[in-house]
């Protein structure tokens, strides 16, 4: 790993913030160094793109403006609100650590990282960049970015998947961070690693800070960070049941923990379930899964249905370790069934915007809106 002297450090301190200040991102949670603004605007670009993340920001902001007015948010209304963002846990620890802020600590953030860490769902990155950007804490905020910029800077060997690796960039961050600055030169490096230095094509001739890129000096730039490949996503097989009534279509509320806790979507079959003794999924024809699908729900919910298959490509929907793949029944009631056994609701289309749907749901709803014009 290379070493930096003072002097080297003192230079890049001033290159890279000289660069920030003529090219800074106009992003609207930097238009103020408020705790709240920079703690969802950390929270929602976790896993998501800047571009996607700044509508959702915008209105999350107007339908939650403070921190007490989200941690008196209904959770059906922060959910509306996060709807398409994904990893919905993230709105959950938000409106969490908001109530903790606001009843337990009487309005009071904690002004350093390791006092924010305290809170539910600021993990060591969040932290840093709150208490850099918000208090100015000369503390490292290390994501994605700063592992590429400081592993192709200092060429740093150490695998970012192990634990350990990021308190050795923090650490060697932190020698480095401009104590003055330190929110600015954590943004500053946000903004380098999404532009000049990103994971793929980087234009590592233009970066402002090419001269200190050892990787780039020795034409190592593509081997660093160093990071070993993540498992393939599980693929797991359900069936979606479409089923419309006079009144609208069966819904159903997942349970309030695991993927998607709380959310709507059509009921959902794991074809796994419908398996008998010693056979495996591929033993199933389509007419064997539709015909079980179709008994399951029937026995469990009192509702006699006739399910037809609806053709073309499953639906997939990757998580971080599971890859859902999804085909869709369909079956037309011609009246509005007892629900008394059915763990959800009838909800009308016209509704729909009124009960937060994941991402998967509405790849779900467009497929049968396409299948249905056909």
């Amino acid at each position: 790993m290379e070493q930096w002297s003072k002097e080297t450090i003192a230079a890049f301190r001033k290159t890279l913030l000289t660069w920030y200040d003529e090219n800074k991102r106009d992003l609207p949670w930097r238009h103020d160094h408020d705790p709240y603004h920079v703690w969802v605007s950390e929270i929602m670009l976790q896993q998501t793109q800047v571009n996607t993340v700044i509508p959702y920001y915008e209105r999350f902001m107007s339908m939650f403006p403070t921190i007490n007015d989200l941690a008196a948010a209904k959770p059906e209304q922060l959910l509306k609100a996060w709807e398409g963002l994904g990893y919905y846990s993230r709105a959950r620890n938000l409106q969490r650590a908001a109530r903790e802020i606001v009843n337990d600590r009487h309005g009071e953030w904690p002004t350093t990282a390791a006092g924010l860490q305290e809170l539910t769902g600021i993990g060591p990155y969040t932290a840093g960049a709150i208490a850099s950007i918000a208090f100015g804490e000369p503390v490292a905020a290390v994501d994605g970015n700063a592992f590429r910029v400081f592993g192709r800077l200092l060429m740093i060997d150490a695998d970012i998947t192990k634990p350990a690796t990021r308190q050795l960039f923090a650490e060697t961050i932190d020698r480095i961070i401009d104590p003055q600055r330190p929110g600015d030169f954590n943004q500053a490096i946000m903004d380098l690693g999404s532009s000049y230095m990103t994971v793929k094509n980087p234009d590592v001739e233009h970066s402002p800070v090419k001269m200190f890129d050892r990787s780039y000096e020795t034409g190592h730039v593509l081997d660093y960070p160093v990071k070993t490949a993540k498992p393939r996503p599980v693929p797991v097989d359900y069936v979606a049941l479409v089923i419309h009534t006079p009144a609208g279509y069966l819904m159903t509320k997942r349970p309030s923990t695991g993927l998607l806790a709380n959310l709507w979507t059509f009921p959902l079959v794991k074809v796994s379930d419908l398996l008998k003794d010693d056979e495996q999924e591929t033993d199933l024809m389509d007419v064997d899964i539709v015909s079980r699908a179709e008994q399951a729900f029937e026995t469990e919910t009192e509702i006699p249905v006739s399910l037809a298959l609806i053709g073309g490509r499953a639906v997939t929907h990757t998580f971080t370790h599971l890859k859902w793949q999804i085909r869709l029944v369909s079956a037309e009631l011609s009246t509005v069934p007892d629900i008394s056994l059915f763990a959800g609701e009838i909800v009308a289309e016209s509704a729909f915007d009124q009960y937060p749907m994941p991402v998967v749901q509405q790849k779900l709803w467009r497929r049968w809106q396409a299948a249905s014009k056909k």
